[in-house]
Formats: C-alpha cells, sequence, structure tokens
C-alpha cells in the first residue's frame, strides 16, 4: 500500500458511498487495513479529501496548455469545459472539489493568465474571468449532481421552463466570455461567441 493506492481506493470509495458516507473506517476495511495505519499518510480526513480532490481534477490538470498559436476566446471555452467534464467524473467531484487550493496546479494558472494577457486580455480581468469560470462551473455542476430525479421537470407546470443541465451551462458560458469580450473590445463575427449561439453587440 502507497499513497496513490490510498487516493484511488478513496476515489473508488466516493463513487461507490457519495461523499457524506467517506470516512477512514470505511476506507480502512476497502483497504483490508486497520484504521490507525492510514494516518502515516494522512493525518485527518480533511487531508484525505483535499489529495482526493487534487487526484480527481487529473484530467483537467494535465490536459494541454494554450499555445500563443491558441485563439484566446476558444481557449477559454475549451478549457472550462474541460473544467466541467472533469468534475462530472466523480460523483459529487463539485462537492469535493469546492473549497479545495489547487497548491499543485498553481503553475499552470500561471501559465494560462500569461497566455491571456499576452493575447490581450486585461491582468485583472483575466483573473476575474478565470475564477468567475471556475465557480460558475462547480455551481452548475453542483446543481447537476444533485438533480437526482431529472425526469420530475415532467410534473412541473406548463409555463416552467425545464432546464437542461448541458444548455445551461453553455448559455453562462456564453455570457461570461461576451463579456470579457466587451472589456477587450475583441469583437468580430465569426468568432467564439458566434459558434455558441451569441451574437456580439
Amino acid at each position: 500500500m502507497n499513497r496513490e493506492a490510498v487516493i484511488a481506493e478513496a476515489l473508488g470509495l466516493l463513487d461507490e458511498v457519495g461523499l457524506d458516507a467517506v470516512s477512514t473506517r470505511r476506507l480502512a476495511k476497502r483497504l483490508n487495513v486497520e484504521q490507525p495505519s492510514l494516518y502515516w499518510y494522512f493525518r485527518t480526513k480533511k487531508d484525505l479529501l483535499a489529495a482526493m480532490a487534487e487526484a480527481a481534477m487529473t484530467p483537467h490538470a494535465t490536459a494541454p496548455l494554450p499555445t500563443p498559436d491558441d485563439d484566446w476566446r476558444d481557449w477559454f471555452l475549451d478549457n472550462t469545459r474541460s473544467f466541467r467534464r472533469t468534475l462530472l467524473m466523480r460523483r459529487h467531484g463539485a462537492r469535493l472539489h469546492a473549497g479545495s487550493t489547487p497548491t499543485g496546479d498553481l503553475d499552470r494558472i500561471r501559465r494560462k493568465m500569461d497566455f491571456l494577457v499576452a493575447s490581450g486580455v486585461p491582468e485583472r480581468d483575466a483573473q476575474m474571468a478565470m475564477l468567475a469560470a471556475s465557480r460558475f462551473t462547480v455551481g452548475s455542476v453542483l446543481e447537476e449532481q444533485a438533480d437526482t430525479c431529472p425526469g420530475a421537470s415532467a410534473d412541473l407546470p406548463a409555463d416552467v421552463p425545464v432546464i437542461d443541465h448541458e444548455s445551461a451551462f453553455e448559455a453562462g458560458l456564453a455570457l461570461i466570455l461576451n463579456g470579457l469580450v466587451h472589456r477587450t473590445g475583441a469583437y468580430g463575427w465569426g468568432d467564439p461567441l458566434s459558434r455558441c449561439g451569441v451574437a456580439p453587440e
């Protein structure tokens, strides 16, 4: 048994029983070890959850970084969609991630910021846009993963709109990007906004 094996089993346990039921006792039983032996790797459950959150982000954290030839608007959309897909890979992935600090990803975040700034996005706007997109995505996935009865919308009154999670996410993401484009003055029909179904004003 090693640290990586413990984390992998903990994520398997998460998918099986959900975040509220994850415990060191259950994890030790799953690993067929005594519970105190887990403290060799993680002193507290909080430490374990932080490591799980970081490991769960691996698909997004290992995605290719932007290159100077990339269109920053296309990249902004793709990067946020990658984040959403990764959160959805794990049961309660958004809850696990919420409040975590991406200490292992800081260099990648800086390089993403540098790319946006080099593409003409003001530094403060780049920071706030990335933060807004991240929090919007976590909130969207929280709602989606909490929707245990997706078919229940059929029972709603006729004047209540049916919410499709992916469509709602794409619409909100387009609005964030639209606002950022306004801040930078990077207009032009045929750009990623039009491909999102949002026409520049």
